[in-house]
């Protein structure tokens, strides 16, 4: 495994690819300042065109994922840091992951919301404060109410109350909730999942939901045809020739190797 650090943002790497980002300011709970959002940007921006990288997964060093935005930076701090962190981390083309050790709030509930999968312990803290701060969650919102839905959305960016992991999993928020002993070992057979799968058709598969999300193939005929030229295309492509020729001959794909 290979490891390096920006200061704000640490990374390693294993060798099958599946690269590990860490927000490290443990000190603040990870709040998100300038200097951290640019650091995790630089680093997302990188992955977006590294074709070695398998799988990304995003946690936080120390008791919390992450405190939300730096309030003693809020009040002059542009907010485009942060959706640009957003944007580049939800249009990754290889699977995402939120390993949430820790509470999380405000803002950390949009990189949650932006990763393709989120996992985290049960009874950790989760909050959109921001209404208590006489704001909103305005860039994060386009990513957590497509994750949770408005109407739960409006509760909880009008309350802001706390809600729990299992909560949160409930909700949609996160997609599996477990004891904290045991989210290592279940973000492990998550990703070992993921890396089963052919890294183009995982970047075509995140795609697709993009693109058929909302359209009912009843009322937009348009959506059957543009769904059967996108399998037909896939299926002439090396990884699915590869994919279909190893599923009748019984082995493993090449990309599992």
């Amino acid at each position: 495994m290979s490891e390096s650090a920006t200061g704000w943002v640490l990374t390693s790497r294993d060798t099958r690819g599946v690269v590990t980002l860490t927000l490290n300011r443990p000190e603040r709970h990870n709040a998100l300042s300038e200097a951290l959002l640019d650091a995790l940007h630089t680093q997302l921006a990188a992955l977006a065109t590294d074709d070695s990288a398998r799988v990304v997964v995003l946690t936080g060093a120390g008791a919390s994922f992450c405190a939300g935005a730096d309030i003693a930076e809020m009040r002059t701090a542009s907010p485009g840091r942060l959706g640009k962190v957003l944007a580049t981390l939800d249009a990754l083309p290889m699977p995402t992951v939120a390993r949430v050790q820790g509470n999380a709030y405000g803002g950390a509930l949009g990189l949650i919301a932006a990763c393709d999968l989120a996992l985290g312990g049960e009874d950790i803290q989760l909050v959109f404060s921001e209404v208590r701060l006489g704001i909103v969650p305005a860039m994060i919102a386009p990513y957590v109410v497509r994750a949770i839905g408005a109407r739960t959305a409006r509760r909880l960016f009008l309350t802001a109350e706390r809600f729990s992991g299992s909560e949160a999993a409930r909700i949609g928020l996160l997609h599996e909730a477990v004891p904290l002993d045991s989210l290592d070992s279940r973000t492990a057979q998550v990703v070992d999942q993921l890396l089963r799968g052919g890294p183009r058709a995982q970047a075509e598969a995140k795609r697709l939901v993009t693109a058929v999300a909302g359209r009912d193939p009843l009322r937009d005929p348009a959506v059957r045809a543009e769904t059967e030229a996108w399998i037909n295309r896939l299926r002439a492509t090396a990884e699915g020739q590869e994919g279909l020729t190893a599923f009748l001959e019984k082995r493993p794909p090449d990309w599992t190797r």
